[in-house]
């Protein structure tokens, strides 16, 4: 069990899988998604043919080493990064390639959270003119009210008013991300990106914040795309979880399954590097180790792009690419050891059977 399944999950029952059993219009819908980059050399493939669909109040976290394409597919999604190929809908409406004039007014139904508050707020406004900012350029409030409304925000990120006179510089980490989330919940968007929202906050911070997160979330339903290499933090918050390699998605599932019964190499030896509370249970784990480095996106592997460094490889892994297929209980998986009746021989097992926690959340 890991640590954060001490505490009761704020995800249990979440308004996401009611939304999607009601046939409801997804609130963010990708398909096939591209991003490209030119580079000495050639050309980086930093996503390649992602697919994900978020209900709504349904939070999807996205994890993977870095390098693997997580934060370019948040970047992609708001059209920060213009997507090489691919479609984006946004509550049904295609947004790929919309004109920026025509994408304004869409931009508050959806928000990115930055990695660090203390590159994401502009060192020479004060907090009120952060936070009020999008209010202002969406005239959503009357100027008379701006200040109020901003108080307000201020209150549910559970920060004072009088904080809306200081400048960035003048709080804490944990202080300045709660300002961001003020400013990204001001517009009320249905959609949020969160980019690794934690990770520059000491562990403590990183507890309240992510609580916080959990409460705006429950309170407002937003669809939440959670981006982080925290895994104890995904498996708090999320309701599925969706795996990343080198610009592809390899496996996703609901929350508990995938900890409970990861199928795809990867994700096994992602889940076996985390570590545990219990003393006596991580002495015992059983640590898959992979060999070699990421590859380069410059030049990725043939086949499975996983093949280099995965432990019970085929032979066909090394020449044709794993499709993305659809399999019982909501999970998906691109790996050729979850087709019916495959083993790999030199292990005589398949992913499922071969699993560090061996069927069962030993985590």
């Amino acid at each position: 069990m890991s640590a954060v399944q001490e505490v009761p999950s704020p995800r249990e029952g979440g308004a996401g899988a009611a939304a999607r059993e009601g046939g409801d219009v997804p609130v963010l819908e990708v398909r096939d998604l591209e991003r490209h980059f030119a580079a000495q050399g050639g050309t980086v493939r930093a996503v390649d043919g992602v697919g994900l669909t978020i209900g709504r109040g349904e939070v999807l976290g996205l994890v993977g080493e870095s390098g693997s394409g997580k934060s370019t597919v948040g970047r992609c999604v708001v059209r920060l990064d213009e997507p090489t190929g691919g479609r984006i809908a946004l509550k049904g409406t295609d947004i790929t390639h919309l004109s920026r004039r025509v994408l304004r007014p869409l931009r508050t139904d959806m928000h990115l959270v930055f990695q660090d508050p203390s590159s994401s707020l502009d060192p020479r406004m004060t907090i009120g003119q952060i936070v009020a900012e999008p209010l202002r350029l969406h005239r959503l409030v009357p100027r008379s009210g701006l200040r109020d409304r901003v108080g307000e925000l201020l209150a549910q990120v559970g920060l004072r008013p009088e904080y809306a006179d200081r400048h960035p510089h003048e709080l804490s980490g944990g202080q300045r991300q709660r300002i961001s989330l003020a400013r990204a919940l001001s517009v009320g968007p249905d959609l949020l990106i969160a980019d690794e929202p934690t990770s520059a906050l000491d562990v403590s911070v990183q507890a309240a914040v992510l609580n916080l997160l959990a409460d705006l979330q429950r309170d407002r339903g937003f669809g939440c795309l959670f981006i982080t290499h925290d895994l104890a933090a995904v498996e708090f918050l999320a309701d599925r979880i969706a795996v990343m390699y080198l610009g592809r998605i390899v496996e996703e599932a609901p929350t508990a399954r995938l900890f409970a019964e990861p199928l795809h190499p990867y994700t096994q030896a992602l889940l076996s590097a985390a570590p545990v509370p219990d003393p006596a249970l991580q002495r015992t784990r059983e640590r898959i180790v992979l060999s070699g480095d990421l590859p380069s996106p410059l030049d990725p592997p043939p086949g499975c792009h996983f093949h280099t460094r995965c432990p019970v490889a085929l032979d066909r892994c090394r020449t044709e690419p794993p499709e993305l297929r659809e399999l019982p209980g909501g999970r998906r998986v691109a790996c050729h050891l979850a087709d019916p009746g495959c083993r790999p021989s030199s292990e005589g097992a398949s992913p499922a059977e071969s699993s560090p926690s061996g069927g069962t959340s030993q985590r």
